[in-house]
């Protein structure tokens, strides 16, 4: 797969249907790098082994496209994790091998998407959900009983949306634990999405690249300092790149191989 170098990551140059079509095929772990991820991976040698260890990294905002254009290798496709699970489910809503288990959001949350998902497609191929307490990640009793409950269901995909750089770590964490699942998505607030417990901005907002703004407006006190003071670093950033100029300041990972390359 052809890889486009990104600060101190790469992303994946896939398609929405390249990407379905091979991770069906093959499995893995997806990632989906947006803003708020990029600046995270500048400080965050944890988040950064995590993603190194994916799979595929597909771009999850416009305004990373834009500033792929910017520096000179083009990202063919914004691939949202909102976007991309519903596509992935009703993909492969006839296939008997994807059984897909929800780990995310607040209570009943998760339940309550499982339901929507499940009567819009008329098939259970959500097996279970579960909505994981505060801090849950820290909590190494309530992260086994997590992973008891997914080895029970017999799911084949695990769908986590718990914010990154949360839902990454786990992943990376325990992903050998869970002996059924051959996909792993990282999927962020696509469950309250799901669940319509959180609304999603018009679909033009999304296209032109201001969808974080009608998140910010959604969710001010929450918001505010992602977007208006932390996420401001990444365009700096970007000028450093395209003037050659940018040093990581954390050492970068070697990527795994990938499932082509087996």
């Amino acid at each position: 797969m052809k890889v486009v170098n990104f600060l101190n990551t790469s992303i994946h140059n896939l398609t929405q249907k390249e990407l379905l079509e091979r991770l069906t095929q093959y499995g893995g772990i997806v990632v989906t790098p947006n803003v708020d991820h990029i600046i995270k991976l500048q400080k965050d040698p944890e988040l950064l082994e995590a993603y190194q260890a994916s799979t595929y990294r597909v771009c999850d905002s416009k305004i990373v496209q834009y500033a792929s254009r910017f520096l000179g290798t083009p990202i063919k496709e914004k691939i949202s994790g909102s976007d991309f699970f519903p596509a992935f489910y009703q993909y492969n809503k006839n296939n008997p091998n994807i059984k897909i288990f929800l780990l995310g959001a607040e209570e009943g949350v998760a339940q309550k998407a499982r339901e929507n998902i499940n009567q819009k497609l008329k098939k259970e191929i959500i097996v279970d959900a579960y909505s994981p307490s505060f801090g849950f990640e820290q909590k190494e009793e309530e992260c086994q009983q997590i992973i008891e409950r997914i080895n029970q269901s017999k799911a084949t995909v695990l769908a986590i949306g718990v914010g990154a750089p949360k839902q990454e770590k786990w992943i990376m964490k325990y992903k050998h634990q869970l002996h059924n699942i051959k996909i792993f998505l990282a999927i962020g607030a696509t469950i309250d999405f799901e669940a319509g417990h959180k609304p999603r901005s018009p679909k033009w907002m999304s296209e032109v690249g201001i969808e974080w703004l009608y998140r910010l407006l959604s969710e001010p006190k929450r918001l505010w300092k992602r977007y208006l003071v932390d996420d401001v670093y990444f365009f700096w950033l970007i000028l450093q790149q395209k003037l050659k100029r940018y040093q990581s300041p954390i050492h970068r990972v070697t990527r795994p191989m990938e499932p082509s390359e087996n």
